[in-house]
């Protein structure tokens, strides 16, 4: 599956009836309305629950409000993923100046997912403004989405009602700017551990890269491996 991001805007289909029907079919009782909050929780104290918290390899930790309110299911399937440790050690595979960094593909290739079925579209009225978190999908596949998500650094209201919009970025988004840029990256920045912050994780860093061993000749012709913090005889 290869999952990119583009502007398009699907046009309407209308589907018609039977030309006659013998009997006229009973009213479907209508929906009640879904209540769908506007304003993003930024206190990190609140609902902790609904807090994902990405300690990335800049060693920066970020705060993203997930709402529930907007996209029920795919809240659910990112703090599901998240709590299997899905996302750690995942890169931003893809990441564009001035538009979005897009990670949550285990291959970085930008063509896999999880083993987990694909999710039915959750568009709503919210707007893709900066620290926005959305749903990425396969093309024109409004079902396509899995576990693939990326963040906006710009508004793209293009996007509005064609992706699904489930979070905001709510603390640290300059470290969200500082995600290494390319298609993909040379270096590319990666999560080193999502989790929930009711979960009360500590924050992880990644781990120093260890220093090359250097070879040291000797005078009677051999040679000795010197170990980075270690001492010699």
């Amino acid at each position: 599956m290869f999952k990119r991001l583009t502007a398009s805007i699907l046009a309407a289909s209308i589907a018609f009836g039977p030309a006659a029907a013998q009997e006229a079919p009973a009213e479907a009782t209508p929906e009640a309305p879904r209540t769908m909050r506007i304003a993003v929780p930024t206190d990190l104290n609140e609902d902790r629950e609904n807090i994902l918290f990405l300690d990335l390899s800049n060693g920066e930790r970020v705060a993203i409000r997930l709402m529930p309110d907007w996209a029920p299911g795919h809240v659910e399937r990112i703090k599901l993923l998240t709590r299997q440790g899905f996302y750690d050690g995942v890169v931003f595979h893809r990441v564009i100046d001035g538009f979005m960094a897009q990670t949550g593909d285990p291959t970085g290739t930008g063509e896999g997912g999880s083993t987990l079925p694909d999710l039915e579209k959750e568009f709503n009225p919210m707007p893709h403004v900066r620290g926005t978190v959305s749903m990425a999908r396969l093309g024109d596949n409004e079902n396509s989405a899995n576990s693939q998500f990326f963040i906006v650094f710009y508004p793209r209201l293009a996007l509005d009602r064609n992706y699904t919009n489930f979070g905001r970025v709510i603390a640290n988004m300059p470290a969200v700017d500082a995600i290494q840029r390319g298609e993909p990256p040379a270096n590319p920045t990666y999560i080193v551990q999502a989790s929930i912050a009711a979960d009360n994780k500590p924050q992880a860093f990644p781990q120093p890269v260890a220093a090359p061993a250097q070879i040291a000749p000797q005078l009677d012709g051999t040679t000795v491996e010197i170990v980075p913090g270690t001492v010699q005889e």
